[in-house]
C-alpha cells in the first residue's frame, strides 16, 4: 500500500514539474492578432475605435454582456479618452485609455481588474489597399508566471482571437454603412 502510494505521489511530483517546466519556457508576453479588410478608406473607420462611446456598437464584448456597467472619463475622444467597465464573470472589470491616436494607428493600455489582474497593449492598425483599408487589431498581454501555467492548458490566441474576428466583422459592418445609419446605431445602441 505504501508503494502504491509513494508511486501515485511520484506520479503527480512529475506532473507538476513536468507542468511548471513547460510553462517557464513560455514568453513573457502573449500576442494575439486579427486582420480584416474594410471597403471604407481609414478616416471613416478611425472614429469606431477613436471614441469609446462608438465601442457599443461594434466590440464583441459588449455583447456578451449587455448588463454591463460603463463608465466615460478623460477626454471624449483620442489620446487621454478612458473607459471603465464592470460586468459579469465573462467580461470581468477593467478600464483602458487610448493613449496614441494618430490617421492610421490607434494605441490604449488596458487594465484588467478581473477575472485576473493584467496589464496589454491594443493596437489598432490601418492600412489603406486600393478603396479598402486592411484593420489589424493586436494585443500585447504581460505573462507572469501563473499566466504562463494556465497557457499550458489554454492559450491567449485561442480565448481572445475568435472575439477579435468578431469585433473586427462587427466594425467591418459599422465602417461600411453610411454615416446616418452610425448614428442611429450609436443612439439606439
Amino acid at each position: 500500500m505504501k508503494k502504491t502510494i509513494a508511486a501515485v505521489v511520484g506520479v503527480i511530483l512529475v506532473c507538476v514539474a513536468v507542468i511548471l517546466g513547460i510553462a517557464a519556457t513560455k514568453p513573457d508576453v502573449s500576442h494575439v492578432e486579427r486582420s480584416i479588410t474594410i471597403k471604407a478608406a481609414p478616416a471613416q473607420i478611425h472614429p469606431q475605435i477613436n471614441d469609446y462611446r462608438n465601442w457599443m456598437v461594434w466590440s464583441p464584448w459588449e455583447k456578451v454582456d449587455p448588463n454591463m456597467k460603463r463608465a466615460f472619463s478623460g477626454a471624449e475622444k483620442g489620446v487621454g479618452s478612458k473607459y471603465s467597465w464592470v460586468g459579469n464573470g465573462d467580461v470581468g472589470e477593467g478600464d483602458m485609455e487610448i493613449i496614441s491616436s494618430e490617421p492610421g494607428k490607434i494605441v490604449l493600455n488596458l487594465h484588467f481588474v478581473k477575472p485576473f489582474e493584467g496589464l496589454s497593449k491594443a493596437i489598432f492598425t490601418m492600412q489603406p489597399e486600393g478603396e479598402a483599408t486592411k484593420v489589424t487589431w493586436a494585443m500585447d498581454s504581460d505573462s507572469p508566471f501563473p499566466c504562463k501555467v494556465m497557457q499550458v492548458f489554454m492559450s491567449m490566441d485561442d480565448c481572445c482571437g475568435k472575439e477579435f474576428e468578431k469585433g473586427l466583422a462587427s466594425l467591418k459592418a459599422v465602417s461600411e454603412k453610411s454615416d446616418t445609419e452610425k448614428t442611429a446605431d450609436r443612439d439606439n445602441g
